[in-house]
């Protein structure tokens, strides 16, 4: 199965994978929320070469995740995250708390602290019906409105 095909499997997992699921697309995220807007200061600040960051800015435009617009000024074009980019906010700190754990033996290096009360930031998971928090092992995948909806269609009957 060709790569951009896993697009069009019925899986919430798999899906966005196509979209994020290399190294550049992240650290571009990472970077953007760390307020980095402009295409030289995406190069500067990653080593990425010129085509390979386009393509990455491109698709991300693509997907609604970045939008290219005039700065301010109007001198020059920033990439900004949309609202579908700021949702991917969690899933960041998620990797971030996943290697602080795992990669980092001399401890964190920076520390995710809310404004607020300086308290810091981690993912959790919990049911949203009983608000208990969750891990692999409590959870029951179970087939959703979008796998039978992809089953019943005539492409899918023909084993395409």
């Amino acid at each position: 199965m060709r790569y951009e095909d896993l697009a069009d499997l019925p899986c919430s997992i798999t899906r966005p994978l196509v979209v994020l699921g290399d190294r550049w697309t992240l650290l571009l995220l990472k970077a953007s929320f760390s307020g980095v807007r402009r295409f030289n200061a995406f190069q500067g600040a990653l080593g990425i070469s010129r085509s390979r960051l386009q393509d990455r800015l491109g698709r991300l435009v693509e997907h609604g995740i970045l939008e290219r617009r005039p700065a301010d000024g109007g001198d020059h074009v920033e990439y900004r995250l949309t609202p579908k980019g700021h949702a991917i906010y969690p899933i960041l700190m998620a990797i971030r708390d996943w290697g602080d754990t795992y990669m980092a033996p001399d401890g964190p290096p920076a520390h995710y602290r809310h404004r607020d009360c300086t308290g810091e930031a981690h993912i959790q998971l919990t049911c949203d019906t009983c608000g208990t928090e969750v891990t692999a092992r409590d959870i029951a995948p179970e087939p959703g409105p979008g796998v039978l909806a992809h089953l019943s269609r005539p492409e899918a009957e023909a084993g395409q």
